[in-house]
Formats: C-alpha cells, sequence, structure tokens
C-alpha cells in the first residue's frame, strides 16, 4: 500500500486558517503529503521546515528542498524542534503540526521489521542508521521490566505470560520468530486483530521513545508559536491522544480553586485555546483504512 496522507486538507486548513503567508513546520516529514499540499498554499516568501528520523523519508525530502527553496529538512527528532530552529535563526513560528506514528512505508517494507504481517528481520527503528535493533533490545531488557512495556505502551492484559515467553525464547532475529512466540503464548486475541498487534505496537513505542518524544515536543511548540498560531497534531492510537488531549485542557484551562473555594489570585497561565477535535471522515476511512484510528486536534496560541 502507498502511503496516503491521513486528515491532509483537514490538517493543513486548520493549521493556516486563511493565512497564506509564514513560516511553518511538519514536525514528521513522512512521504510529504502534508508538506507538499502547505507549500501549495503559502506564498513566495514562505518557509516549511521539516523534521524526520527515516534515511528514506529524508531521500525524499531532499528531492523536494531541490524542487523548492522555500523547504528545509532536519535530521533530527521534533524533541529537539526548538534547538533544531534555533540552529538557523529561527525563534517562532506560524504553525506546527505532527503526524504521530509509524508510517505506511515503514509498515509495507518486510526490511524495516515493523510489522508481523511480513517476515523481516526484527529492527523496528524509526531511524535504522544508528541505535539498538527491536532484537537487540529484547536480549538485553528484563523479563519485568519487558512486561511493564507491554502492558503500558501495547495495553496488553497478558503482558506477564508474553513477556515471559518472549524472554525464555532467547535470541531472536525476525519478525515472524516474535509474532509466532507471542502468538503461542496469548491465550485469547481480539476478533480481527493479530495476537501480536499490541505487543509490537509496545516494543515499537519503547524502542523509538515514542511518547517520551511527544512528551517533550508539546510544550516546545507552545514556546515556538506566535500568537495566533496554530498546533495540529495527529495520533493513532489512545496512548498518543491522551497525551495531546491532557497537555492541550491543561494549557487551555485556568488554574483551579485553591480548595476553600476562593479561586486563587494569579494570573492567567492559559497559553492555548481549543479549536477543534476532527475524526476521518467516513469516505476517508474507506479509501484508506488505517485513517479509522485517527484524530486530529487543533488548538491556537494565546497571546503571550
Amino acid at each position: 500500500m502507498s502511503h496516503i496522507s491521513v486528515l491532509l486538507h483537514e490538517t493543513i486548513d486548520a493549521l493556516l486558517a486563511d493565512r497564506h503567508t509564514g513560516i511553518y513546520v511538519d514536525a514528521t516529514f513522512g512521504r510529504g503529503g502534508h508538506s507538499r499540499l502547505l507549500l501549495s498554499k503559502l506564498d513566495a516568501n514562505s518557509q516549511v521546515y521539516a523534521f524526520d528520523k527515516d534515511p528514506q523519508a529524508l531521500a525524499v525530502a531532499a528531492e523536494l528542498a531541490q524542487q523548492d527553496p522555500r523547504f528545509h529538512i532536519i535530521h533530527a527528532s521534533f524533541a529537539d524542534i526548538t534547538q533544531e530552529l534555533n540552529a538557523r535563526g529561527i525563534t517562532e513560528v506560524d504553525g506546527i503540526m505532527a503526524d504521530l506514528g509509524v508510517s505506511s512505508p515503514q509498515l509495507d517494507q518486510a526490511e524495516r521489521g515493523f510489522s508481523f504481517m511480513k517476515a523481516g528481520p526484527l529492527d523496528m527503528r524509526m531511524d535504522n542508521s544508528q541505535g539498538q535493533t527491536a532484537s537487540e533490545w529484547l536480549m538485553e531488557i528484563e523479563e519485568e521490566q519487558l512486561a511493564n512495556v507491554i502492558f503500558q505502551y501495547g495495553e496488553e492484559r497478558y503482558s506477564r505470560r508474553i513477556a515471559r515467553a518472549i524472554k525464555n525464547a532467547g535470541l531472536m532475529t525476525t519478525t515472524a520468530e516474535l509474532a509466532e512466540v507471542v502468538k503461542v503464548a496469548h491465550p485469547k486475541w481480539e476478533k480481527n486483530k493479530h495476537a501480536a498487534t499490541r505487543t509490537f505496537q509496545a516494543i515499537r513505542i519503547a524502542i523509538n521513545k515514542e511518547l517520551e518524544d511527544v512528551e517533550h515536543f508539546l510544550p516546545q511548540s507552545v514556546d515556538l508559536l506566535k500568537t495566533d498560531g496554530r498546533l495540529a497534531v495527529i495520533s493513532f492510537h489512545s496512548l498518543e491522544d491522551r497525551l495531546i488531549k491532557q497537555f492541550i485542557q491543561k494549557e487551555s484551562s485556568l488554574a483551579e480553586d485553591n480548595g476553600w473555594g476562593m479561586p486563587q489570585q494569579q494570573e492567567d497561565t492559559r497559553r492555548l485555546k481549543k479549536i477543534s477535535r476532527v475524526k476521518a471522515s467516513e469516505q476517508e476511512v474507506k479509501d484508506n483504512p488505517r485513517s479509522r484510528s485517527a484524530w486530529l486536534r487543533v488548538a491556537a496560541r494565546l497571546s503571550h
């Protein structure tokens, strides 16, 4: 399956809010669908800075940078957004978008090791030029810690049984081996889902530090936004969406009272205003089943 950008027009429309000029950030370039549409709607004086860790995504982005001088690609995690932009003389931007999680090309290429659907090396690194593979990580991690990862990041109720089976299996070098070990250990899995779905998700999130990166990225994004600048984030599973929802809620709410029934006498610290929460349409889900679980949350920066 080729990569189809999820909630494409909804994201760009929300990000721009009828503007056509400025400095924008695509925190997760992927294959560039969102960046390309964004560039098509911006004037000649605008700039788009994109981030990605995946060497294959970077190759696509390098071609776009040659075609369009307004576009710049940065080989880094969006967790380092402030540092990387500051190094390029950028201290504030008009909008930031992020499309979280693993991309379709990463899932579809067996050699990347993300999917239990295709036999491939047990890798799972978004940046496969550095860091531990999933195979190496599984050999090092303790059973109890692995069980906690599978429970927390995969929301897998049989995490302890699965972790024990994985550790007892010893060295595994392919996705097929891991998928089979999990399948045998799993007593009951959801209809229309593979037994290893939640375990693969958990391991991928852990070795790529996906949730930690989101936690670092969100407050920095608010710091970087100009007044009325937009933050638009797409998530695909409940763990990510919960982080984004709670962050926007916290940044858009007044401090609670002091417990005595009297409001605290302090300045208004709200930095964001909630704009919208959007789900993929029935037609989009029909055209691209991977959009089924996607949520787009949008917020605007209040005055500094």
